[in-house]
């Protein structure tokens, strides 16, 4: 994702070399060398979804839409969807043959689903999609209640919002069928997550077995992920070691011709759909302390409010008790200039969901449209110190004043 945001940052025309700053902030969180070391599985206690009957893990998140469209017998039938996606789930979708309807979001990120409810009637609706962003919970008791009014199932994305809760309820325990991904909180090198409820479960059985990914793809990515670790904690230095290795990884890579499977990307790849979780982000996996890295998410989102409400409110407003932030949303109005002059601070940020896919008509949803043009994701990640944090506040203040 670090990754990406740079190609981003470049392919805007922003990529002159600009002085190396001190401290880097990097835009997702990173491994530890410590989560490498094998650990007995009673060591870390697992919690919601890992805790869950009915789980079935693969590489990517789009590859458990895939799972759910199959479980639910979703192929060419039309599903109620948020007008506000990545896009990717929506490809995903469209490739099994779903039709998609969609509906209104609002300028705070939230679905209407009395907007959902409208144009569903006259319309022959097979399922009910939601998406939680950024971590913030939608009204899955209004969702729930749409979905059974229809007689169809409640898919839950929550590909943005894995450990987030709402208060007491976790994001993913209400829909019939709920998509993760863990690579966008966790450390992993790959890793998306199929929990299904009730009689659903008996069925999984029936979906076509994964294949594991190859181990060189998945420690490129482990790799990588180290090397910014390294950036983070050693400032300059690391990060002059980590653009050392990674040329000469690169060099390695293309002479051995390794097949490798990007995560991040914008697109789905059929050719891919089948690939299951690796064993190297189990391994991960099994070494999170996970009611740190909530309390951390939530610390530096209070944090970055404090400091920035003035001057750059989150679309999301407050944060409320059990969200566990993915980012910290801000709208800006020029969000290109804005990543660069970040960046050139050391700063990495995030520019999801900006291009609209075209199966959504131009300027029918233009609170929509305005999200996908304005909205600047800052890091709010377990791996950043109050100083971190505070190093964006104050670099967000000096671009908004």
């Amino acid at each position: 994702m670090a990754d990406l945001a740079r190609r981003m940052w470049v392919a805007e025309g922003k990529g002159e070399r600009a002085p190396v700053p001190r401290r880097t902030v990097p835009c997702m969180q990173t491994a530890w060398p410590h989560m490498l070391v094998p650990r007995p599985a009673a060591a870390s206690k697992l919690v919601f979804p890992f805790d869950q009957m009915g789980v079935r893990y693969r590489y990517f998140a789009r590859n458990a839409v895939w799972d759910a469209v199959h479980l639910l017998d979703l192929v060419g039938k039309t599903v109620l969807m948020p007008a506000y996606h990545h896009g990717v789930e929506l490809e995903t979708l469209l490739a099994a043959g779903v039709k998609p309807l969609f509906y209104r979001v609002d300028a705070q990120m939230r679905c209407d689903f009395a907007d959902a409810k409208k144009r569903a009637a006259g319309a022959s609706v097979s399922a009910l999609y939601v998406i939680h962003y950024a971590g913030f919970p939608q009204d899955m008791a209004e969702a729930r209640k749409l979905a059974d009014g229809m007689g169809v199932p409640l898919i839950e994305d929550c590909a943005l919002a894995l450990l987030s809760r709402d208060g007491r309820d976790p994001l993913g325990a209400t829909g019939d069928v709920s998509v993760f991904c863990l690579y966008k909180t966790l450390p992993v090198p790959n890793g998306g997550l199929l929990l299904v409820r009730g009689q659903l479960r008996s069925q999984l059985d029936s979906l076509p077995p994964v294949r594991s990914p190859k181990l060189s793809s998945t420690a490129i990515h482990l790799g990588s992920s180290l090397l910014s670790n390294l950036e983070l904690r050693a400032g300059p230095a690391g990060r002059r070691a980590r653009e050392m290795l990674r040329s000469a990884g690169r060099f390695a890579i293309r002479k051995a011709s390794v097949e490798f499977v990007s995560t991040g990307t914008q697109h789905f790849d059929l050719a891919d759909v089948d690939l299951g979780i690796s064993s190297l982000s189990h391994l991960v996996l099994r070494n999170q302390q996970w009611p740190e890295i909530v309390e951390r998410r939530r610390r530096n989102y209070f944090l970055l409010y404090a400091m920035l409400r003035d001057v750059a409110p989150p679309v999301t407003g407050e944060l409320r008790p059990g969200v566990c932030p993915l980012f910290y949303p801000m709208p800006i109005a020029n969000k290109a200039s804005a990543m660069a002059r970040l960046l050139a601070r050391g700063v990495e940020t995030v520019d999801f969901w900006r291009i609209r896919h075209p199966a959504v008509r131009e300027g029918e949803f233009p609170e929509v449209d305005r999200l996908r043009e304005t909205v600047l994701e800052l890091p709010v990640h377990q791996d950043l110190t109050p100083a971190d944090a505070e190093h964006v506040a104050t670099c967000v203040r000096e671009l908004c004043t």
